[in-house]
């Protein structure tokens, strides 16, 4: 694999750094360092009293960040799952801006070992972290027929999925699939149509990928935990890649950017409602016409914005 095809490029990098309004003396945190691309234009943005937090699963990622020599920097091995746990173990109540680049990362996919992509034959692995946790062979292995017919007709929104489970299912009893190439061959004979241009493994491969770490999961149980560390008029910016992950965020911020309301008869001026804990900042962000054809990667990417109000979080902190 080639220096050239290894490269990661940072999808809305200008945009997504732009958006949290970055302070100089504030402190901030990238939920998802990759390879740096967005953390490195915060620390350019910060002054000598800012402060950088970026979690990372991936080990080559972690390896990456340690190549920043910059005391205003930390990295955390570990998802942004532990988000406030992390945080009060470094002694951090409040932050000022939250960054989320969520999805897999072009490193991730070219590096074949990784097991990612269908494009190679490589072993079947497909973790984030590649230091715990059932790689994809393994959990195709084990799991029941039913279980892996929910997770690609769940994750991958695969209309094949009963007949590739059965495949699945009907292929291991004769030998394990251990690697990329035999998944993608079997999935390929049991989807009848696809959408132009769209390898038939596509939907199968993200749908292994995000289940075993557990991605939209993690998601949904860390953006109450950003809401409730923020300080006032902090930023989210989270950036999707699939319609899973956006549907996630979309209605999380829709509902907590929506005062309680109350019955029209009631006897409560509307200045007297609760402001809710945060408000959305402008309309949903995609990548330019220039930045999707320099890296056509970038075309299904989607950023949200969202700023913290004075209104009283309840939820979880």
């Amino acid at each position: 694999m080639s220096a050239e095809t290894l490269i990661h490029r940072t999808v809305l990098l200008a945009e997504a750094v732009d958006a949290l309004s970055v302070k100089p003396d504030g402190i901030y945190v990238d939920c998802t360092f990759g390879r740096g691309g967005h953390s490195r234009r915060i620390l350019q943005q910060l002054g000598p009293q800012g402060r950088l937090i970026a979690f990372d699963k991936d080990p080559a990622a972690i390896a990456n960040a340690q190549t920043i020599d910059d005391g205003r920097f930390q990295i955390v091995h570990d998802g942004f799952v532990c988000f406030a746990q992390a945080l009060e173990a470094l002694g951090v109540a409040q932050v000022d801006g939250v960054l989320m680049d969520l999805g897999i990362s072009s490193p991730q996919i070219d590096e074949a070992e990784r097991g990612f992509s269908f494009r190679f034959d490589a072993p079947l692995d497909m973790r984030m972290d590649t230091t715990r946790g059932l790689t994809a062979a393994q959990w195709l292995a084990e799991a029941d027929e039913a279980d892996i017919r929910e997770v690609i007709k769940t994750y991958g929104e695969e209309r094949f999925a009963k007949q590739i489970a059965a495949a699945i299912v009907a292929s291991r009893a004769e030998s394990p699939i251990t690697r990329t190439g035999e998944l993608a061959r079997l999935v390929a004979q049991n989807v009848r149509t696809r959408e132009p241009g769209q390898d038939p493994a596509t939907r199968t491969f993200q749908a292994i990928r995000i289940y075993l770490n557990r991605e939209l999961e993690e998601l949904s149980a860390t953006l109450p935990q950003i809401i409730g560390r923020l300080a006032q008029h902090g930023r989210l910016a989270v950036i999707s890649f699939h319609s899973l992950e956006d549907r996630i965020v979309k209605h999380f911020l829709r509902d907590v950017s929506t005062a309680d309301t109350l019955p029209s008869w009631a006897p409560v001026r509307a200045a007297d409602i609760p402001e809710a804990p945060v408000r959305l900042v402008g309309k949903a962000v995609r990548p330019s016409a220039e930045e999707v054809r320099d890296n056509p990667r970038a075309r299904s990417a989607i950023m949200r914005v969202a700023e913290r109000t004075a209104g009283v979080w309840k939820g979880q902190a």
